[in-house]
């Protein structure tokens, strides 16, 4: 198709995610046509700056040949063998890395195909595992302690332990029930420091287990970041806390890092920054690259072990995915770890992290700059008003930010009006210097050169 077929075809056919397509189409779209490195290419041969890294995904850049060696590789055996009955080589090697590298408490693998789904099938085994425990004693247990502006997935079971009301209020007759408590972030709370944040947090979750414990199946939360909500960043020591409540009162610690893990927040996993030993982890987006759709729901040993019987169809687990345990998407994760190591990339964004923080922080002294806040290469900006500073900078304000941004080589992404940072992993120093400073340009462009 030439460029207008394809305009007109997209219009047409394609219903994009998570937008308004009234909204959508009345400008032409970006077509990406292809990729190389940090950068994205449309079907106009115009380079952008990857700034959200394909929605928060991309690791090693675009193209890479080692990861297409690996695919490619991988396709000359198979393409794709159920785990159902049966293995593939590729799946064992990944699960056996990835018992590996995350904290030692996780002991099994069960694959899926989204974070959506790696969240799904948590809470659906925690829910079974007291119930393959003894079905009588813990036959109250059927809610979660849940965050505030909590995200994971859109899966019904996954809203149901969301807290985001943009998204979820429309689902309010199909979620089932939970125990939300109060978003772990500083900005925009009732507490001065961080400390007094934590310990006021902790007695509202002592409170909620010790009203409530007989109904709760476990504690689900993103770790270090809330991100889809706008990048609410935690004190790492408010999700050691919540592990040592979760011990102290038998509840399963169930950590979302699907958007965190893979090196995102600055180590490989968030927990890592709090020696936090969850019971069940989530993860998807980076773990294979950025390259292919793969998820995988992480358990100790205590989780599997009350699955186990001699009896067909006693105490089973009854989930599955078509491609669980794809070989394909799971050569392409084994080879991005693989890359992690070559490349020394954990120390890499310790350098670039520190940069793209430096000069996010600098734009604190603009009026139109209400917060900055995150870790590692995962960072929002939020904007308020410049006449009204307590106020949020109005939508289609930041979105002629985002789109000056867009036509001047950066793709990034906004969550209401926070503009969020979350690059390519390897991106360059003196890329991210170039992103920043588009971003800069851009803010001086719209809002200190037109009226707001």
């Amino acid at each position: 198709m030439n460029k207008q077929a394809l305009i007109q075809a997209d219009r047409d056919y394609v219903w994009h995610p998570f937008t308004q397509m009234g909204v959508y189409r009345e400008h032409d779209p970006i077509i990406i046509e292809r990729g190389e490195g940090s950068y994205l290419y449309d079907i106009d041969n115009n380079a952008y700056l990857d700034g959200y890294a394909s929605l928060w995904v991309n690791v090693h850049g675009h193209n890479h040949p080692k990861l297409n060696q690996a695919i490619t590789e991988q396709l000359g055996k198979i393409a794709h063998s159920t785990l159902l009955g049966s293995s593939n080589v590729p799946s064992i090697e990944l699960a056996k890395r990835l018992v590996e590298i995350t904290p030692e408490r996780l002991q099994k693998v069960f694959y899926s195909d989204t974070g959506s789904a790696a969240v799904e099938i948590a809470i659906k085994m925690a829910y079974q595992y007291w119930k393959n425990l003894d079905a009588e004693r813990y036959a109250e247990k059927k809610k979660f302690i849940t965050l505030k502006n909590g995200y994971h997935g859109d899966t019904i079971g996954a809203v149901s332990v969301g807290g985001i009301d943009t998204f979820h209020a429309i689902f309010k007759d199909l979620i089932f029930e939970n125990i939300q408590i109060s978003c772990p972030s500083l900005f925009q709370s009732e507490y001065e420091t961080e400390a007094a944040l934590v310990e006021g947090l902790v007695e509202e979750i002592r409170t909620v287990i010790e009203h409530h414990g007989d109904e709760i199946c476990g504690f689900v939360l993103e770790p270090l970041i809330q991100g889809a909500t706008g990048i609410y960043a935690q004190p790492p020591h408010f999700i050691k806390a919540v592990e040592q409540l979760c011990r102290e009162y038998n509840i399963l610690l169930i950590v979302d890092e699907v958007a965190t893990g893979f090196g995102r927040t600055g180590t490989m996993f968030a927990c890592e920054r709090a020696d936090v030993n969850p019971d069940i982890m989530c993860l998807a987006k980076g773990i294979t690259g950025g390259y292919l759709p793969l998820a995988a729901t992480m358990t100790s040993q205590a989780v599997y072990d009350a699955f186990i019987s001699n009896r067909h169809a006693d105490k089973t687990f009854f989930h599955g995915h078509t491609y669980t345990g794809n070989p394909v998407v799971c050569a392409a994760a084994i080879e991005s770890l693989n890359l992690f190591e070559e490349t020394h990339l954990i120390d890499h964004i310790s350098k670039t992290s520190a940069l793209l923080e430096d000069n996010l922080n600098a734009l604190k002294t603009l009026d139109y700059v209400g917060n900055v806040r995150g870790y590692g290469l995962m960072f929002g900006v939020e904007l308020a008003d410049p006449s009204d500073p307590a106020q949020p900078l109005a939508i289609p304000t930041v979105e002629r930010i985002i789109q000056t941004c867009k036509e001047n080589g950066l793709m990034i992404r906004n969550l209401e009006n926070v503009i969020t940072f979350v690059p390519v992993l390897n991106m360059s120093l003196s890329e991210i210097q170039k992103m920043t400073d588009i971003f800069k340009a851009a803010l001086a462009q719209v809002l200190e050169n037109q009226t707001v």
